[in-house]
């Protein structure tokens, strides 16, 4: 190999000449490459290498430091799945080198350039390139000849530059290392024509020179040897026999010596390829021509085309595929019936036309599952690769996904990355099926798709939310410490342990002590308690929640949940002798009102209930007239006003009190008349009426 601007004669330094020199400067010109070229790395390895043998280091073509990115950043994948694989890489040095010996002649038959197809993955950080592994020819095969032996029978009449057609020889090897030349052993009659060799033909011409004389000689023996171009060259010998006869004299020729022709690959089986016409100018049966394949055409073309012996139709009788091979050569023969038949021989060249007959097909090489839903836009989740079998444009293929999904497709080459584009929310999506379609450019086109699983992990993103904004608890006085008061529950959308919910009390103080003074919860089931007995005289009601200048009490519970503990006491008003008797419990202070007093739900009732019991009292003594009872109540926070009424003892009408609901009075007295009020009032009934004083 001569480099471009080498000076003729000049002196090679040895150095120049070792494959360490070449392989160096080869990894230069990689790494020096700009842009995108620098993903698409190019080896090349001679076939028939130890294994072990190495090829080229792709770590330092790429870049990459090993060291820096720890094991297991660094693999291949063999593009086609070839078995066994013949390549491996190295994942401490990042060398490419021979895995299993490589035989050519085997992987790629005679093709001119025989590759390997590779993708190198790097995970951290991740990225794609390509690796192309040219698998180069080794002089490892001798030419060899169909038959060892061929027997010509040539009438003595035949004159001097008739030609003959023998078989040429095979050699596994391409370029320089397959026959380049022959040699025929030394002759007085015979001499070979290597034209047709020049021009890519597997027929060799044999020519007579000088006519044949069945009495000087009947059998003449040649020896034919063929030659490759390889150093040191390999050769082949065939023995020809020349058997001399003396009648039919005209061998058939075709119209034509080559016929070229199109077929597309889905032709089926009887298409008609090509009409064959020979012709002899012998008469009688020396003219009858019969048509068949010659020994040149292999099997594999045989299973594919026939000829009609009578008619030369050349039809078809196999399945064809553009991918398996693109054009064929068949070579034909046409026999006369003469005592010593003569033989007439034209080449079809058959063109394979590729249709789009072979879908996409979409490889998903790595799917890093699942993804975190607080996953940055372009975050790596799959990596994928498409390859279709067909050429030209039907071997275009795009790749595509539904427009609303968070996720796009990034795209270099035939390799895929499957990267997030939108915000996610497990709660809302805990998991995409993302169909991947992978689209040629045939026509009519050919789909393919694959559906990918992908799962959303969850992150703490929610905080817990209560199933109410706030509890009314009602509980009567005296009680026995460690009551249960409520239970609360709070849910949170997240999963496992982001959604385990634990209760608690916020830091307060009511009256001077805190919170934990009074109730109690429990951590794991929300479930509130009281602390120590409540004393109805001390305080009537508190508020667990957050502190704000609305109540006077507070305290708070995580995620906005307010409750709120009210006391009962039993309260009696009298209204003379036979008069009514009246309970209810009282929930809230003093109404500024100096003339009303105050009522509230009974126990269990909610904030916004309407209703009231009264009730006679069996044991208390009757009063002598309604007037000894308070005539108006109001509720707190409202502006309504309630008025009773009673009817007289004998009444027919149920013994219940009715109530009026009203607006309140507009008319303010002074809070000490009101207290003097209360002291009166207190005074003639003892200790049996409710106090409704602040606490």
């Amino acid at each position: 190999m001569e480099l471009a601007g080498t000076i003729p004669g000049a002196t090679e330094h040895p150095r120049l000449r070792t494959p360490m020199f070449w392989l160096l400067l080869l990894s230069l010109l990689l790494l020096l490459l700009p842009g995108p070229a620098a993903s698409q790395l190019r080896y090349s390895v001679p076939e028939e290498q130890t294994p072990g043998a190495l090829v080229g280091n792709v770590a330092r073509a790429l870049g990459l430091e090993l060291r820096r990115l720890g094991p297991g950043c660094l693999r291949i994948n063999h593009l086609g799945a070839p078995s066994p694989r013949y390549l491996e890489l190295d994942l401490t040095s990042g060398a490419l080198f021979v895995n299993e010996r490589i035989d050519r002649e085997a992987l790629c038959e005679q093709r001119p350039r025989c590759l390997l197809s590779l993708e190198v993955l790097a995970h951290s950080p991740v990225a794609v390139s390509a690796v192309e592994v040219e698998v180069l020819d080794i002089n490892d095969n001798s030419p060899r000849f169909p038959r060892p032996d061929y027997q010509l029978q040539v009438s003595e009449s035949v004159a001097p530059g008739a030609r003959f057609h023998i078989e040429s020889a095979q050699d596994p090897d391409v370029g320089t290392n397959s026959v380049q030349t022959y040699e025929l052993s030394p002759s007085e009659h015979f001499e070979l024509d290597l034209k047709p060799l020049q021009e890519n033909s597997k027929v060799l011409e044999l020519v007579l020179r000088k006519g044949l004389d069945r009495e000087q000689a009947v059998l003449h023996h040649l020896v034919l040897t063929a030659v490759d171009g390889g150093s040191p060259a390999r050769s082949g010998t065939a023995q020809i026999s020349v058997l001399v006869l003396d009648t039919n004299d005209n061998s058939p020729a075709f119209d034509q010596s080559t016929y070229r022709v199109q077929l597309r690959e889905d032709a089926p089986p009887g298409t008609l390829v090509v009409k064959l016409n020979a012709s002899d100018p012998d008469e009688g049966s020396n003219g009858e021509l019969t048509y068949s394949l010659s020994s040149y055409t292999s099997d594999r073309e045989r299973q594919l085309f026939s000829i009609d012996a009578s008619t030369g139709e050349v039809r078809v009788s196999g399945e064809l595929d553009y991918e398996e091979a693109s054009s064929y050569q068949i070579y034909v023969q046409a026999t006369d019936r003469g005592p010593v038949p003569m033989v007439g021989h034209c080449k079809v060249l058959v063109d394979i036309v590729d249709v789009n007959d072979n879908a996409p097909e979409v490889v998903l090489t790595d799917l890093y599952s699942p993804v975190p839903e607080d996953a940055a836009p372009n975050t790596v989740v799959a990596l994928l690769s498409v390859n279709d079998q067909d050429s030209g444009p039907n071997r275009k293929v795009s790749l595509g996904l539904e427009a609303t999904l968070p996720f796009r497709l990034n795209g270099f080459g035939n390799s895929y990355t499957l990267v997030v584009s939108g915000p996610l929310d497990r709660e809302q999506v805990a998991a995409y099926n993302i169909t991947v379609t992978a689209t040629d450019g045939g026509v009519p086109q050919l789909t393919s798709q694959r559906t990918l699983q992908v799962e959303i992990s969850d992150i703490n993103d929610n905080p817990p939310s209560f199933l109410k904004d706030s509890y009314s608890i009602y509980i009567e006085e005296n009680n026995l410490p460690g009551v249960l008061l409520c239970t609360v529950q709070a849910t949170d959308p997240d999963e496992k342990e982001n959604s385990e919910v634990t209760y608690s009390l916020m830091e307060r103080e009511i009256q001077g002590l805190p919170v934990t003074s009074y109730v109690s919860i429990n951590s794991a089931s929300g479930s509130l308690y009281a602390v120590n007995s409540f004393d109805y005289e001390k305080f009537r009601e508190f508020f667990p929640r957050q502190p704000n200048p609305d109540w006077r009490y507070s305290a708070s519970l995580r995620a906005g949940m307010h409750s709120s503990v009210h006391l009962e006491e039993a309260g009696i008003l009298r209204a003379g002798p036979g008069g009514p008797d009246q309970q209810w419990p009282t929930v809230s202070s003093a109404t500024p009102e100096p003339e009303a007093g105050e009522v509230s739900p009974p126990v269990g009732a909610g904030v916004n209930s309407n209703s009231w019991t009264f009730k006679y009292g069996p044991g208390n003594p009757k009063q002598s007239g309604p007037g000894e009872l308070p005539d108006k109540f109001i509720i707190p926070g409202s502006p309504a006003i309630i008025s009773i009424r009673q009817e007289p003892t004998n009444s027919q009408i149920d013994k219940s009190d009715f109530i009026t609901f009203g607006k309140k009075e507009e008319t303010k007295k002074k809070k000490k008349k009101k207290k003097g009020n209360k002291t009166q009032e207190k005074k003639e009934k003892g200790n049996s009426t409710t106090d409704n004083s602040d606490q």
